[in-house]
């Protein structure tokens, strides 16, 4: 044969990763030699012993494992020493998964290995002498005596490897299993691990990713075809995992279970949820690509992917060009919800533009009106949220209509008395603002939710007009054509209620309308929403993600502790949980360093970034002015370091990035600093003094500076360090 077709499956892939550099480049070499001719004599192709494995030579020192799945298809499923791959072929075992239908392949000493705490499957360094034997404990029970082989199988658990799960005791053991078993298999045991039930697990874990047809467990070329085999194919993806590693690859890897969320046609809005690195954000894009694939090729963009704010919305444009390409790109509309309602309020009033207020500048003004009112009742953070969320967000236009509003998540609650002199207090603030020709991003998201609104009426007035006289066609009809066929929200927990009012007008009521990915346990702004209660219906179109593929165990465990146990809703008047949340990824247990002052913490940040001495680190930290100290530092002792501003990072390709814990949402590093996590910051202290007058607000104000340090931990994807100085925060384990 003169070429073949040579595919790296994903275990082989995490495998090189933790080869030295100099064989991950001879692997390169080797694969793109083999596809051109795998006969090369100085491939040294050959069959071992009358098995599908095959080996070939990589350099001198290593060899590649293949798999033959039949013609010229060929699967690197392995790269070892040369020693290790002709002596005792048995410990090799490779299958058809009888659920997935996917292909597995398994190293049973490196198995036996990782279980036992070694890892990578190599020597380990001499132990430390043991203190005197103490006497000896009693034998703990197998974690999964309670269920039979036939179980686990039918769960879709590798049957290879059922004799070593027969023997685990501890959960260190099932963790060292899970991060080299296949990955159903992992997800299985940590399901019911975590308590799930057998039934539970079939329908949440292994239904999602089971084969829809019969599957033949000899045919390899059908189980190359099927989601379950995740393997890589082109030379450039297979570089892009050499030299960016795992990172690079999670950021557009799509599991089974994400899959079909991806590609599932849906009678209406849906929405998908889950904790940090559950792949959100990779669904949302991935469903971007495949509604673009769907359109007619012809067409401006018919659909809007936005998200809360700007450096987000400038990341999400660079992955899904990464991801799907410059043409699809180019179908869709990539932007921020505020920039896209000031965009529709500049359309509809050129001319009549208003210089724009952020919220620290609307407060400023509330500051001020209350100053010449003499009003001592309520504070500038108060009235601005209450007049944001309540009136604003709800579109109340009369006092009457604001005396039956709901307030839901407003804490302090209010008689009527309260809300006649409220509602006096914004009507002068409105005119404040009108007087000095000045608008809050607030008051332009409602302008822009109304347009859309009336908008959306007079379409449907047109089409129940051409639906009696169906020869009518004018230029309205072409004006009123909704903006977007389909609309995608990535970080919906922080939108507002008239941003969601802006876009459900934005796209006709009908199928695949609204694809909605968020995470309430990361709310960070205080929007507290009802989709329902909004036009979005998503009942029974709702979906969970629960395995984290990039925040390892031990961040996870630590950033769960962060929030405490306090209860988050779930868009849409229930409530949601981190139930079932899971990371079958092991690393370094997150760091947690005290000193004594702020000059000492920096001094400590600056030893962090030399000791990893790489690129991908991010310091954050809860006040801006740190940012700036931060930044002043590093530059001092020669650490070249950007501040993340509302755009993004001023230099992308800096080896740190520092920014506010605001600045890091939906963002991810290899290695954080989380700093300043100390008493009077984490939470602020000026929240104290609403805990007497107005608990409802206090505890809000701390569950959402909960949220706040609970995004800033997750967003390491292999280590934390949490520092502090002074008392630390009361939120930290």
């Amino acid at each position: 044969m003169s070429g073949a077709t040579l595919r790296l499956l994903d275990r082989a892939e995490k495998e090189i990763l933790k080869l030295p550099r100099a064989v991950k480049g001879a692997i390169y070499d080797f694969q793109h030699k083999f596809r051109n001719d795998p006969r090369n004599k100085g491939l040294r192709f050959k069959q071992l012993k009358n098995s599908q494995l095959y080996s070939a030579r990589v350099n001198d020192d290593y060899r590649a494992l293949l798999l033959h799945a039949g013609g010229t298809e060929y699967i690197l499923v392995a790269v070892e020493p040369r020693g290790e791959v002709y002596d005792h072929l048995d410990r090799y075992r490779y299958q058809i998964n009888p659920v997935t239908g996917g292909i597995e392949f398994l190293d049973l000493v490196v198995a036996e290995e990782v279980v036992g705490g070694n890892g990578n499957g190599r020597p380990q360094p001499e132990p430390r002498p043991e203190p005197a034997p103490s006497p000896e404990p009693v034998a703990a029970a197998p974690l999964f005596a309670a269920y039979s082989s036939e179980q686990l199988l039918d769960l879709g658990v590798a049957e290879p490897l059922l004799p070593l799960i027969a023997k685990i005791t501890t959960e260190d053991e099932l963790l060292g299993l899970v991060s080299y078993a296949p990955q159903l298999t992992g997800e299985v045991l940590l399901a019911l691990h975590d308590g799930a039930s057998p039934e539970d697990v079939l329908e949440q874990v292994t239904a999602p990713v089971a084969a829809e047809e019969e599957v033949d467990t000899e045919d390899y070329a059908a189980a190359l075809a099927r989601p379950a085999t995740a393997v890589t194919t082109a030379d450039a993806d297979l570089r892009e995992v050499l030299e960016q590693g795992d990172f690079g690859r999670w950021k557009v890897y799509l599991h089974p279970t994400q899959r079909k969320l991806v590609e599932r046609d849906y009678n209406g809005p849906a929405r998908v949820s889950g904790g940090p690195g559950t792949g959100k954000t990779i669904v949302a894009l991935h469903r971007v690509k495949h509604l673009v694939d769907r359109l007619p090729a012809s067409g401006g963009k018919a659909v809007l992917l936005t998200t809360f704010n700007k450096n987000l919305a400038a990341d999400l444009e660079q992955r899904l060009i990464a991801l799907a390409g410059e043409e699809v790109a180019a179908r869709v509309h990539i932007t921020n919800v505020d920039k896209l309602a000031s965009e529709i309020v500049a359309e509809s009033e050129r001319g009549r533009a208003r210089r724009r207020l952020d919220d620290e500048k609307a407060r400023k003004e509330w500051d001020d009106l209350l100053a010449e009112e003499n009003e001592t009742r309520w504070d500038a953070g108060f009235l601005h949220e209450e007049w944001s969320q309540v009136i604003l967000g709800q579109g109340l236009r009369t006092q009457a209509e604001y005396f039956r509003a709901r307030r839901a998540g407003r804490g302090r609650p209010l008689n009527r008395a309260d809300r006649k002199r409220i509602w006096n207090l914004t009507e002068r603030y409105v005119m404040r603002l009108e007087n000095n020709n000045l608008s809050t991003l607030r008051q332009v998201t409602e302008r822009a939710a109304q347009i859309e609104a009336a908008r959306a009426r007079d379409r449907a007035a047109y089409q129940e007009r051409q639906a009696d006289s169906p020869k009518l066609q004018d230029e309205s009809g072409m004006r009123l054509r909704p903006r977007y066929q389909h609309v995608v929200v990535d970080e919906a927990q922080d939108l507002s209620a008239a941003h969601w009012r802006m876009l459900r007008a934005m796209v006709d009521p009908g199928r695949n309308d609204m694809f909605i990915t968020g995470d309430t346990h990361q709310r960070i702004y205080g929007n507290h929403v009802s989709l329902g209660n909004l036009g979005i219906a998503i009942r029974g179109r709702s979906s969970r993600l629960t395995l984290s593929y990039r925040t390892t165990h031990e961040i996870l465990g630590t950033a769960v502790r962060v929030l405490g146990g306090e209860q988050w809703d779930d868009l849409d008047d229930g409530r949601d949980d981190l139930a079932g949340y899971r990371s079958v990824l092991r690393g370094a247990v997150p760091e947690l360093r005290g000193f004594s002052t702020w000059d000492a913490e920096l001094d400590g940040i600056v030893q962090q970034i030399r000791a990893w001495d790489g690129d991908s680190i991010a310091v954050c930290v809860p006040e801006r002015r740190m940012v700036a100290e931060v930044e002043t530092r590093l530059a001092k002792e020669g650490i070249v370091a950007c501040a993340i501003t509302a755009d993004g990072p001023r230099y992308v390709e800096a080896p740190v990035h520092v920014g506010t814990m605001h600045r890091f949402k939906g963002l991810e590093y290899q290695n954080m600093i989380i700093a300043g996590v100390a008493e009077g910051l984490v939470p602020a202290a000026r929240i104290t003094r609403f805990a007497e007058e107005d608990p409802l607000r206090h505890r809000r104000d701390l569950r959402t500076a909960r949220s706040l340090l609970f995004v800033a931990v997750t967003r390491a994807r292999d280590n934390a360090v949490i520092t502090w100085h002074g008392t630390k925060s009361g939120f930290l384990p």
